[in-house]
């Protein structure tokens, strides 16, 4: 956690220096009432110009007090928003860079309770925690000073409850409360998890009547919550009990006035002397308390950065010392292999050579590899063996920036951003001309619909209106192609199109094709036909390639799968028009 904060290291130094000038000084009218009591209870005569100064030290004390204490409060809230602005800043830079295989093995909720609650939780420690601890040390500190200059004996008898409850810490520090506390921050993720999780297939749940399976992951967390909560109160209740009581006003008082009776009585101490005893007594349990309260403050803030500080040690995906400038847009993946963990090898030994100006089909079964082959290509992940290579360069080996301004990718998962359409499409471009965004939107079919829109390209995505799946693919089409980038790779980017926009599509991309290297994942046959090379993938292996009229007359597995995929789509246009499947239309 220091570290984290170590840049942070002089403002924590002015925070801490206000709160003890404040602390301090917030000893005077305590000070000044004792005085006050010792003059009017003299035998003497009062000295009105003594009482009078005594008053206005204590009033000036107290006023020094608020102005300090507000300014450390002030200083302390800043440098907390300071704090979680670059935490955040710090998270979003790794998380653009971590590999994107990372985010597969984690689950959303628990990433969004890093990025949101943990970098939310160091506010108490950064804000309110400092003056606390400092008033927890600063204040007793200077009352001891003082009251041992009264009477030794009574400020030992008046430490005795604040022994006891620091005697009581430890015993919140063991290792068995400290597994507690990790297993309840798990089990709150593992709530939030299964509320994200449900909220984002909630169309699913209600379409298929789940919902019953739906919540038993929900249930089943609440209830390992309620228990890991269970143990984690009953673990800490009978400690917290224990400091309350011995730090509660009515049993510090009883100590001191036993004390002080006592050796009143046997002549020991002057009445007078009591007094002090008796206001700040209670001044020295008030701040001890709120360090327990600091203590868990400090505890949970710990916890969070450590959980901050395991995302921003991510490896990234690792950036050239002396980039290397692509010559040309050929493209060749050499002997690469990849896989998402030790044992799992999802694409084995692939050679393959996109020319500039072509179109490669990527088919296959279902986890073949064909998203990881194609997520290859933006340098979503780095092969575990061989190389991508473009324009004769190892992708390693190219800065980021050049790399997104010559691939351009759609997937099928769109995601928009909360802004106008124009924006989204400008994304790649942010300096680009509407009628440059105008001319993107015409050729991916999407402008005669977004003219349909509350305020046409100005609507914003999620707030004015919302798009279907077939028109959010749309739109990162035309965001691709706005960008102009001379290889573009689609995810089957028609997926969610009617018949009519993707006969729209394949004409522009047709277009568009010159100088452009395309690779698609391909699952519609019109897509397969119109390319120049067709890669058939299998277990992780090129198992054929070439024309997709070479392939068909091979009579191999391409061929086979094509026509497993014609009788599929018969069959559903058969069963649209109400004809049973397999029987033929009269």
């Amino acid at each position: 956690m220091a570290g984290l904060l170590r840049p942070y290291g002089w403002s924590f130094a002015a925070v801490v220096l206000l709160q003890v000038i404040g602390a301090v000084a917030g000893l005077a009218p305590l000070l000044a009432v004792v005085e006050l009591g010792r003059t009017l209870l003299s035998p003497s005569p009062v000295d009105q110009g003594h009482v009078w100064a005594v008053v206005i030290a204590g009033a000036a004390g107290l006023s020094v007090r608020l102005l300090f204490t507000a300014a450390s409060s002030g200083i302390g809230h800043i440098v907390d928003g300071r704090v979680q602005l670059a935490f955040r800043r710090q998270l979003a830079a790794r998380l653009g860079r971590v590999p994107i295989g990372w985010f597969s093995r984690r689950r959303t909720g628990e990433l969004a309770k890093v990025v949101g609650d943990d970098v939310s939780a160091v506010h108490p420690f950064i804000a309110h925690t400092p003056g606390e601890l400092v008033s927890a040390f600063v204040v007793p500190l200077v009352s001891l000073i003082y009251l041992f200059t009264v009477d030794w004996r009574l400020t030992l008898i008046t430490l005795v409850p604040v022994v006891l409850a620091v005697a009581l810490v430890p015993l919140m520090m063991t290792p068995t409360r400290l597994r507690e506390q990790k297993e309840f921050d798990g089990a709150m993720g593992r709530i939030a998890s299964s509320v994200v999780e449900f909220v984002q297939g909630i169309s699913v749940v209600k379409a298929f009547g789940g919902a019953g399976r739906a919540h038993r992951e929900f249930l089943t967390a609440t209830e390992d919550f309620v228990g890991v909560f269970y143990r984690f109160v009953r673990g800490l209740s009978g400690i917290a009990a224990g400091m309350q009581l011995a730090l509660s006003p009515p049993f510090v008082l009883l100590a001191v006035l036993i004390g002080g009776a006592t050796l009143i009585t046997t002549g020991g101490m002057a009445p007078a002397d009591l007094l002090p005893f008796l206001l700040l007594g209670l001044g020295l349990t008030a701040p001890v308390a709120a360090l327990g309260h600091g203590f868990d403050d400090t505890q949970a803030a710990r916890r969070a950065v450590g959980r901050i500080r395991d995302v921003l040690a991510v490896q990234s995906l690792p950036e050239p010392a002396h980039p290397v400038a692509p010559q040309g847009h050929r493209v060749e993946l050499r002997g690469v292999r990849f896989g998402y963990g030790a044992d799992h090898e999802v694409l084995r030994g692939i050679d393959l050579v996109l020319e500039p100006g072509t179109v490669t089909a990527i088919v296959g079964p279902s986890g073949s590899g064909k998203s990881t082959l194609v997520q290859l290509l933006p340098r979503f992940f780095d092969p575990t063996h061989g190389s991508v290579v473009l324009g004769g360069v190892d992708l390693r080996e190219l800065d980021s920036r050049e790399l997104y301004r010559t691939v351009s990718f759609v997937f099928q998962d769109v995601r928009l951003l909360r802004a106008s359409v124009a924006d989204n499409i400008a994304l790649a471009v942010p300096h680009a001309d509407l009628d440059d965004v105008v001319r993107a939107a015409r050729l991916a079919n999407i402008h005669d619909r977004i003219l349909e829109l509350p305020r046409g390209y100005g609507t914003v995505i999620g707030e004015e209106a919302g798009l279907s799946g077939g028109e959010a693919q749309r739109i990162a089409l035309a965001r691709a192609l706005l960008a102009d980038a001379p290889i573009l790779v689609l995810d089957e980017a028609t997926a969610f199109a009617d018949p009519q926009t993707e006969q729209a599509v394949r004409q522009a991309l047709a277009v568009l094709e010159g100088d452009r290297t395309i690779l698609v994942i391909a699952h519609r046959l019109e897509t397969v036909a119109d390319a120049d090379t067709v890669v058939m993938l299998e277990n992780g292996a090129i198992v054929e390639r070439g024309r997709p009229a070479e392939l068909l007359a091979q009579d191999g597995k391409f061929a086979a799968f094509w026509q497993s995929h014609r009788s599929a789509t018969a069959g559903e246009i058969e069963t649209r028009r109400g004809v049973p499947q397999g029987d033929e239309p009269r």
